[in-house]
């Protein structure tokens, strides 16, 4: 599964400082490097941050945490990502065994890491898939060439639930997509983020990894949510609240 990260963060982290070789996807090292020295190095400007990372003055303490980004403690990401999402999958209620399928099965887009593994090791930081970086251009021109291949390589069922602005960072052909609607059919935006971490929370928590779509309709459906296949890969998650 393939979240959207948030714009929000936790503060602190048990974990010593950033370590980007100690993260998953080895191959989008180089690129991770190359934004965390563009985002350190653009923090010693606050103004200049704000503009680029489109914050207000209130938000200054956001830029703070950019400066620190390769001596912040870190904490998994999964504990890292907060918001309704994230609230709504209640990473801290997992057991053991659950927690280890998180590790194993969830994953989250990040605008300054390109993907991360649920249990891997990351600081708070501020950047999202729409920024343009001063001297380096757009995320989705820099992401695509590299985080493309990455994520076609997956040899099993992905289950894409990634936000538009983190979606044009890497193209997934053979992702599940999934649209949360309400029952007349309309897209919705208010209850997006809690659905798409409630099914987040049923596939983690499920003892088998579904591998096929209709498996992944019968897990769900088992579970009390509604999901309907509306194509080869596509479902419709849909609202009953």
């Amino acid at each position: 599964m393939l979240l959207p990260p948030s714009e929000t963060k936790s503060d602190g982290g048990a974990g010593g400082p950033l370590d980007l070789d100690a993260l998953s996807f080895p191959e989008l090292t180089p690129l991770r490097r190359k934004l965390a020295d563009a985002l350190v190095t653009l923090a010693a400007d606050v103004p200049a941050s704000l503009r680029a990372l489109d914050l207000s003055e209130r938000q200054q303490h956001e830029v703070h945490r950019n400066a620190a980004l390769r001596t912040s403690a870190t904490a998994p990401a999964l504990s890292r990502y907060t918001g309704v999402l994230y609230d709504a999958l209640d990473a801290k209620s997992l057991s053991k065994a659950e927690r280890a399928r998180a590790e194993k099965r969830l994953a989250v887009a990040s605008a300054l890491f390109g993907v991360v593994r649920a249990g891997d090791p990351i600081p708070a930081y501020r950047l999202s898939g729409g920024s343009t970086l001063p001297g380096i251009g757009t995320l989705a021109a820099l992401w695509r060439p590299e985080l493309e291949p990455v994520l076609a390589a997956a040899d099993e069922l992905v289950i894409d639930m990634r936000s538009g602005a983190y979606a044009a960072l890497a193209r997934i052909p053979d992702a599940v997509a999934v649209k949360v609607i309400m029952p007349n059919g309309k897209t919705v935006s208010h209850f997006n983020k809690a659905y798409k971490g409630r099914l987040a929370r049923v596939l983690t928590t499920a003892a088998r990894e579904p591998s096929t779509v209709s498996a992944l309709v019968r897990t769900a459906t088992a579970a009390g949510l509604t999901l309907r296949q509306t194509g080869d890969r596509a479902v419709d998650l849909v609202v009953t609240d």
